[in-house]
């Protein structure tokens, strides 16, 4: 069970948690530290919510968005009917090189603000971050602390598999593999927290073997 559900922070890159106040980070910006004082909502300066494409509009004026309009507001209307809240950050929260970050526990994603002004990099990040919220519904409910994988293993492309274990722990390989995927593939996240705002998710994509067995266990299926 412990291979396909999992308590996760889960990240462009796996994240430990931290509960300092800004002022009292012990590592500084840019760290592991900073992103979890993110995560719990201790350091809030210039994190704004993103409530549709509009709002990222004002934040690039320079960049066109029109091409990924339709899917972001599609993605962000099913995150908010779901309880998941969507987040700029300043790039300072984040150490280098994450673009994003699912917290699995408030239920909310953070965006780094230094990357999304790209179009193509912001579809990819909120879809990919999106995915492991979709992942936590398919535990049951997105108002738990668990993951579980939405396909086989065997049904992601091997492609993405490869990359992921360049830069993953082991347990991580198959969330962060489908999330890979999902991020590189128009519609997929989209479709997926769609069927989560059913609240039933499983009744749309088949569990796995394991994953049915968890939500036998917890009732979700009788």
């Amino acid at each position: 069970m412990k291979k396909f559900i999992m308590t996760l922070l889960v990240a462009a890159s796996m994240v430990a948690p931290a509960f300092a106040k800004e002022s009292k980070l012990k590592k500084g910006f840019y760290t592991m530290d900073a992103m979890g004082c993110m995560l719990v909502q201790e350091c809030t300066e210039n994190v704004r919510r993103i409530k549709n494409i509009d709002d990222i509009r004002k934040e690039y004026p320079n960049s066109d968005f029109d091409i990924i309009a339709d899917e972001f507001n599609s993605m962000l209307v099913s995150l908010d009917q779901v309880g998941v809240m969507v987040f700029l950050g300043p790039e300072k929260y984040f150490p280098p090189g994450h673009r994003g970050v699912y917290h699995t526990v408030s239920n909310n994603f953070y965006l780094n603000d230094a990357f999304m002004h790209r179009p193509s990099v912001l579809m990819t990040v909120m879809r990919h971050e999106g995915w492991h919220a979709a992942q936590d519904c398919m535990a049951g409910s997105i108002k738990n602390s668990l993951i579980a994988l939405i396909f086989p293993e065997k049904k992601v492309p091997q492609i993405w598999r490869d990359i992921v274990e360049k830069t993953y722990p082991k347990s991580a390989v198959p969330f962060e593999s489908e999330a890979k995927w999902a991020g590189k593939t128009e519609g997929m996240t989209a479709k997926a927290l769609d069927a989560c705002t059913t609240g039933k998710m499983w009744e749309i994509y088949e569990p796995t073997p394991l994953t049915e067995k968890w939500l036998r266990e917890e009732g979700f299926i009788n």
